[in-house]
């Protein structure tokens, strides 16, 4: 998570909301990473996660996940955690708890929904403080 905040801060810098992910093999070897991109490449979709799921995804030749686990600075949003379930993510571990905009806990719960046909485990927690700091401090700095 230390890496993925560096990271998250450097892409702060560069305009971006400041969030960085990692998808992990089941041998623990990164396979995708991702930040937001969504300034950059003017997409809508350009979140870390999602950009992270779709280079794994090209690496593996296969967009199922049920080994993976995906590292992430702040809790997945609700259309990234729909992703995540629709990839069959194996488990996913973030930092900051989204409170406005989470999909595994923060507002929903994806990864428990009855319409998910996937279910995955997740963990929230991880350097939060750290995570949370870098994010307020970034939208202060714009407000």
């Amino acid at each position: 998570m230390g890496r993925l905040l560096r990271w998250a801060t450097v892409v702060g810098r560069g305009g971006e909301v400041p969030v960085a992910a990692v998808i992990l093999d089941g041998r623990g070897r990164s396979i995708g990473w991702g930040a937001n991109r969504r300034e950059r490449d003017g997409d809508p979709l350009g979140h870390g996660e999602l950009v992270a799921l779709r280079q794994a995804a090209a690496l593996r030749g296969d967009w199922r996940f049920n080994d993976c686990t995906l590292l992430v600075t702040l809790e997945p949003c609700i259309m990234c955690a729909a992703a995540l379930v629709q990839a069959r993510m194996g488990g996913v571990v973030f930092g900051a708890a989204d409170g406005k905009r989470g999909g595994l806990g923060g507002v929903l719960d994806l990864s428990k929904s009855p319409a998910a046909h996937h279910h995955m485990a997740h963990q929230g927690g991880i350097l939060a403080e750290e995570c949370a700091a870098l994010l307020r401090d970034w939208f202060r700095q714009r407000r």
